[in-house]
């Protein structure tokens, strides 16, 4: 479970002062997949930046499983990011010169670990990556490139995979599909999914949204259709 209490985000000081979060408390439970959605502005990157130990919050506490984040110091956070988190996100940030099997084991290597290779095989098999393994980017279509990047932030069996807009340059199709990706992760393979998106269609895939305002939770809902969680963010803005 992935766990932040009373979380508080400024940025500046004096009258300038922004606070991107005011007291935000929530709890990723594992197996499942969440959604945070809000207009610009609304907090919704700073949360899953301040959860993903990307940012420090000002105040407040966050947790992945019985590690709290908290007070960790920069070479430690380096490595549970490695290890414990995963990230996807709008660019898919894979290295041109290395095929999709290579950036799918980038993490393993930048963090020394051993590789599971029945593990990688599976993930191959999960996103249909088998038959592109030994394809660069420049190769592989923009679907299949985020195939890749979702898979390669499944490769440490992380805690937790933060996913920031992943179908913002995708077209329709592709979009499904890398939803449907990580629907499959948490289904299929028992991984926890927080997503920040602006899509009711793409937060319908999640097990519930919630939805920030001026860096507050106004509302949780779950198992909602596309036009619900529409209905919903256009009651709560």
């Amino acid at each position: 479970m992935v766990v932040g209490r009373d979380l508080h985000k400024r940025y500046g000081e004096g009258p300038a002062a922004v606070d991107a979060l005011r007291g935000v408390s929530v709890e990723l439970s594992a197996s499942t997949f969440t959604a945070i959605m809000g207009p610009s502005g609304s907090g919704k990157s700073t949360l899953m930046h301040v959860l993903g130990a990307l940012d420090r919050p000002t105040e407040g506490e966050v947790w992945i499983g019985p590690t709290m984040l908290t007070g960790l110091g920069d070479s430690e956070l380096t490595r549970l990011r490695r290890t414990r988190i995963g990230f996807v996100f709008q660019a898919f940030n894979l290295l041109p010169i290395l095929t999709a099997e290579e950036n799918i084991l980038l993490p393993a290597k930048l963090a020394g670990e051993f590789v599971d290779r029945p593990w990688l095989e599976r993930l191959l098999v999960v996103f249909d990556l088998q038959s592109r393994r030994h394809h660069r980017p420049a190769e592989l279509s923009t679907g299949e490139q985020q195939r890749v990047a979702v898979a390669r932030a499944l490769l440490t069996r992380p805690a937790v995979i933060f996913a920031d807009e992943p179908t913002g340059n995708l077209d329709s199709a592709a979009s499904e599909t890398v939803l449907s990706m990580l629907r499959r992760a948490v289904d299929e393979l028992q991984q926890t999914v927080a997503m920040v998106t602006h899509d009711p269609f793409a937060a319908a895939h999640a097990d519930r949204t919630i939805f920030l305002r001026d860096g507050r939770i106004v509302g949780e809902e779950h198992n909602l259709t596309a036009s619900q969680i529409d209905e919903t963010a256009r009651i709560l803005r």
